[in-house]
């Protein structure tokens, strides 16, 4: 382990295309999916020995600390950094960068901001790209892991790589020619058979006072907000500056506040990491087992004839659910709600929570 390396875990989204199971008392990183430990537990168990649990800083809301903090006691309670509201991950990265300054101000001091909702099977590897990503760090670079694409996913963010930099503990690193927005079918096809690009984690490393420069001289009114907080920290009028300071930032992610336009950015492949952002209730057929009929069946009793492909996913309730000719279908039955969609349109299942919003039927939110 290393004194001057922290973990920062983004926990404060909502997993909206997870609807029914997922709402804003319970998102995505609090969901089990049938197995033992939370996705948020899982995030933090795979940092083992590469963090103890006093370098692990939680940034999320104060709706959602408390459940948190019960999923993972061991961290300590003032880990915890509230967000009065969501602003978008670039202002969680400079929050959670100004409070690892003001903790360690020593020049090696570096930060690895993760997530609290994806699912990663090669945790020994994930680790060792940690630790990997940590001394390329130390030559300046703004650090990204890069997942190799296994087909042309839309849902994704791009990275393309460029210039060869180096092996580090065994992984190649490479100059980032440019980040690409999520692409349409066509243009994500033409990317992966290019083999130059590789799927954007949305995970990232660097020394602290990297990231602080450049929100400084990329982002001066996020920069602006922070000294501002950095001023108070732990004074009585804290809490109303950082009131005033959230409500008038503008949301931004850091990869288009900072990434897309900053200098010295590199790029770690990650080949074998088996990674899933567990974004989509399709995206369920990476992570959990399917039967002889390629079903995956949680949390209920099921009889399925001629029933293939499809998840039936259910919680809260006990009653039988009978399928007869479904093919590729998402049935989701929480109790109070009821999903039924075509695999194929699962990432259209936000467009739910939106007219929940329009009519007013925020009970089921």
């Amino acid at each position: 382990m290393n004194d001057h390396y922290y973990a920062v875990i983004m926990a404060g989204g909502g997993g909206t295309r997870l609807w029914p199971l997922s709402r804003r008392s319970k998102p995505k990183q609090l969901l089990t999916f049938g197995g033992d430990n939370s996705l948020f537990q899982m995030a933090v168990k795979r940092l083992e020995g590469v963090f103890p649990p006093d370098h692990i800083i939680v940034v999320t809301t104060e709706s959602l600390a408390g459940q948190l903090r019960q999923h993972c006691p061991q961290i300590p309670g003032n880990n915890f950094l509230l967000e009065p509201f969501g602003k978008g991950t670039a202002s969680v990265v400079g929050l959670a960068a100004i409070e690892i300054k003001r903790r360690d101000d020593n020049p090696e001091a570096s930060m690895a901001v993760l997530t609290a909702d994806h699912f990663i099977r090669n945790v020994p590897y994930f680790r060792n790209l940690l630790n990997a990503s940590f001394d390329v760090a130390q030559n300046g670079y703004l650090v990204t892991l890069g997942i190799h694409p296994t087909y042309s996913a839309t849902g994704y963010g791009y990275i393309q790589r460029g210039e060869w930099i180096g092996g580090y503990q065994g992984h190649p690193v490479y100059h980032v020619i440019r980040f690409i927005e999520k692409p349409d079918e066509i243009r994500a096809k033409a990317m992966v058979k290019e083999g130059t690009f590789e799927w954007n984690s949305g995970m990232f490393i660097w020394r602290v006072d990297r990231i602080l420069g450049e929100i400084e001289e990329l982002m001066p009114d996020l920069w602006n907000g922070l000294i501002k907080i950095e001023n108070v920290w732990n004074r009585p009028e804290m809490n109303n500056v950082f009131h005033s300071v959230w409500e008038g930032l503008k949301t931004q992610t850091i990869d288009y506040g900072i990434m897309e336009k900053a200098s010295k950015t590199a790029v770690l492949t990650a080949e074998s990491l088996g990674w899933n952002d567990v974004s989509s209730w399709d995206s369920l057929y990476d992570v959990l087992p399917t039967d002889d009929n390629g079903n995956v069946i949680v949390g209920t009793k099921h009889i399925g004839i001629e029933t293939n492909n499809s998840i039936v996913y259910a919680e809260k309730t006990k009653r039988l659910i009978v399928t007869v000719g479904a093919r590729n279908l998402i049935i989701v039955d929480t109790g109070d709600a009821l999903l039924v969609c075509p695999r194929e349109e699962t990432q259209n299942v936000r467009r739910v929570i939106d007219l929940l919003n329009e009519t007013g039927s925020e009970e089921y939110l």
